[in-house]
C-alpha cells in the first residue's frame, strides 16, 4: 500500500514535468513576422551631432531613449502606419530641442531613420 502511494506520486510529478517541458518548448507563441524592427539615429539640425537622452515613443510600443551616438531601436507591429514622436527629456543637458512627430509605413520588416532635430534657442 505504502508502495503504491509513492509511486503514485512519483508518477504524478513526472507526467507534470513533462506537461511543463512540453509547453516551454511548443506552447508559447511564436514570432510570425507579424512585427517591423525599427532604428535610427538622432542628431541636431545645426551641428549634425548625435543626441543623447531623447526620448522615442509611439503609439504601439511605450518608449526608448536614444543612447550617447544618438541612436535608437525597437520592434513595432507591422500596419499602414505608426506615429513616432521624438521628445527632449533631459532638459538642457544636451541642449534643448523641439519634440518632432513623424509618421512612419512599416510595410517593411526593417526601417531605418535619419532624425534631425532643431534646437529650441
Amino acid at each position: 500500500m505504502k508502495r503504491s502511494w509513492i509511486r503514485n506520486i512519483v508518477g504524478g510529478l513526472s507526467f507534470t514535468t513533462a506537461l511543463f517541458v512540453f509547453q516551454a518548448c511548443y506552447g508559447t507563441p511564436q514570432d510570425f513576422g507579424l512585427d517591423s524592427f525599427v532604428e535610427g539615429k538622432v542628431v541636431s539640425k545645426t551641428t549634425g551631432e548625435p543626441i543623447m537622452g531623447i526620448k522615442v515613443s509611439s503609439d504601439q510600443f511605450q518608449h526608448v531613449v536614444t543612447n550617447d551616438k544618438g541612436e535608437f531601436s525597437f520592434y513595432t507591429i507591422k500596419s499602414d502606419k505608426v506615429q513616432i514622436s521624438f521628445e527632449d527629456i533631459d532638459g538642457a543637458e544636451n541642449g534643448s530641442f523641439v519634440k518632432k512627430d513623424s509618421v512612419v509605413s512599416t510595410v517593411k520588416d526593417r526601417i531605418y531613420l535619419d532624425v534631425k532635430l532643431e534646437s529650441s534657442k
